[in-house]
């Protein structure tokens, strides 16, 4: 007897995922790779003994440093730029659906499973540079949507 009734088959093979898919899936998972390396920050944090672990809690450590590279400007940009490619990279790794997506302008963007956007590296120019806001609190505001 034929089944007259559209439904699932188990004798179909999963569809494959479409080639743009696939190349856009590729390409955020590189800027990915790249974006966590953030090597002058894992190098300061490093020296004063904070293991950037990709939780909560290292954003935290990363927040109570005594902002001693304020004096160095060029190292403040520098340090800045990594501690927000840090903090999109732990909101990646710990935020269901957040993604890195490039801006038009080619800023990353850190984009989360609601839609929101934050560009992470003013975020760590902000932080590199008065302090504010603090990594760990732009995490939490991002874990809770």
């Amino acid at each position: 007897m034929e089944n007259r009734f559209p439904g699932h088959r188990h004798d179909r093979s999963p569809a494959e995922p479409a080639p743009r898919q696939t190349a856009e899936h590729d390409r955020e998972l590189a800027m990915a790779e790249m974006y966590a390396e953030c090597g002058l920050l894992r190098e300061l944090a490093e020296s004063v003994d904070v293991r950037l672990d990709d939780t909560v809690d290292s954003l935290t450590a990363l927040d109570q440093l005594l902002p001693r590279w304020r004096d160095d400007p060029q190292v403040s940009q520098w340090l800045g730029t990594d501690a927000g490619l840090y903090l999109g990279t732990v909101i990646r790794r710990q935020v269901p659906d957040a993604r890195w997506q490039l801006a038009a302008d080619g800023r990353p963007l850190m984009v989360l499973g609601t839609g929101f956007e934050l560009d992470a590296t003013a975020i760590g120019h902000d932080w590199a540079e008065q302090g504010a806001p603090q990594l760990a609190a732009v995490y939490r505001a991002a874990s809770d949507g």
